[in-house]
């Protein structure tokens, strides 16, 4: 067998959430619900599947390679990033916008393009692990700082950079903790770190967020430094499926990074879909009503029952469960609810349509007796 380099051969690779046609087939049941992957339980805009549906009237198109440079879908993110305000009154261009299959290849491209095995990269634990894989994967080093009150600690994560550090991940709100560092916090980070070190702010939440002190950094940080800000449209958008997000830097960053990135890395479909489910505020609007409403529910619902939970900033709750969460899975998965373990002691559950919580409420408060 050929040998992988030593660093490869040790990364645990990401286990995905269990589809619900695998989990069905396995235990032999059926109408099990997923609140697993975060993904927006109302699916994708009626705007953007009313545009795939067009796109494939012409059968011809999906003969041709896309569109390598995402002309119109860079343009339509500059025009609603412009019109939504960037800091210091600048303008956002295509230049400034990277496509990826998803927002993880992006994290990805960053590492290849401005890490070797020589260099550190400085994250919270626990967060988003595709953070850790990526640098694993050029033999880089992590530093991994834990949270306080399940946010980032920025000020320890910025003691912790040195001459080696290239790269600082944040993801805000936090994946798996939904909970969000604020904008003053998230100020003073800036102004005691290098200029050298490139800030990887993962935003893959933020339409969700609501704290009025939740910072935006094109529109409150835009120039204070080089930064490389990742957004999606896998979740609110409902479009995880087509694989696509994007990422919003300087564009020495952006011309840096395309010199890595796979050409054609973002089929026409996805990019085509993008376009148009951007175009549908109704749509994101009440993805995001939803998703307030479901978890107000479940916050009532879990006081009720005495189970512990952090409050989220996002679309799913974290919950520090005191026991076994490989056990609390196996019992839901039983009962055809499929959840996401994401610690020795703790579950993570997307929030989803109305009659979801409730039946997941139903199984939990079962489980969480046994456990």
């Amino acid at each position: 067998m050929v040998k992988p380099l030593s660093y490869v051969a040790g990364i645990s690779p990401y286990v995905p959430g269990k589809p619900l046609k695998e989990l069905e087939r396995e235990l032999g049941i059926s109408g099990s619900i997923k609140l697993a992957s975060n993904e927006n339980p109302l699916g994708p805009s009626p705007k953007a599947l009313a545009a795939i549906s067009e796109y494939l009237k012409d059968p011809s198109e999906l003969g041709r390679y896309p569109d390598a440079s995402g002309f119109y879908l860079k343009n339509a993110l500059c025009d609603r990033l412009n019109a939504y305000g960037v800091a210091g009154g600048a303008k956002l261009f295509p230049e400034n916008i990277i496509l990826g299959n998803g927002s993880n290849e992006l994290l990805t491209i960053a590492v290849r393009t401005f890490m070797t095995h020589k260099d550190e990269a400085v994250m919270g634990a626990p967060s988003f692990v595709v953070y850790s894989i990526s640098v694993n994967s050029v033999g880089g080093q992590m530093i991994q700082v834990p949270l306080v009150e399940y946010r980032h600690d920025l000020a320890k994560m910025a003691e912790s950079i040195n001459e080696n550090t290239k790269i600082v991940f944040i993801a805000n709100p936090n994946n798996p903790t939904g909970a969000a560092n604020e904008r003053r916090d998230f100020a003073e980070f800036l102004d005691n770190i290098p200029e050298s070190v490139l800030v990887v702010m993962d935003e893959a939440y933020y339409e969700y967020a609501f704290d009025p002190e939740y910072p935006q950094v094109v529109r409150d940080f835009w120039g204070k430094r080089e930064f490389l800000v990742l957004r999606t449209f896998s979740k609110a958008y409902g479009l995880a499926g087509l694989r696509i997000g994007y990422g919003i830097a300087s564009e020495g960053v952006i011309a840096e990074m395309n010199k890595i990135r796979e050409p054609f890395n973002t089929n026409a479909l996805a990019q085509y879909a993008a376009l148009h489910a951007l175009d549908d505020k109704d749509h994101l609007d009440r993805s995001i009503s939803v998703n307030a409403e479901g978890r107000d529910y479940l916050y009532k619902e879990f006081e009720s029952a005495g189970i512990n939970y952090v409050p989220t900033q996002a679309n799913f709750i974290y919950l520090p469960l005191g026991e076994d969460s490989k056990k609390a899975y196996d019992e839901l998965l039983k009962k055809g609810v499929i959840v996401r373990p994401v610690g020795p002691k703790e579950i993570r559950v997307t929030i989803g349509l109305p009659e979801e919580n409730r039946r997941f409420m139903d199984a939990f408060r079962d489980v969480f007796k046994k456990i």
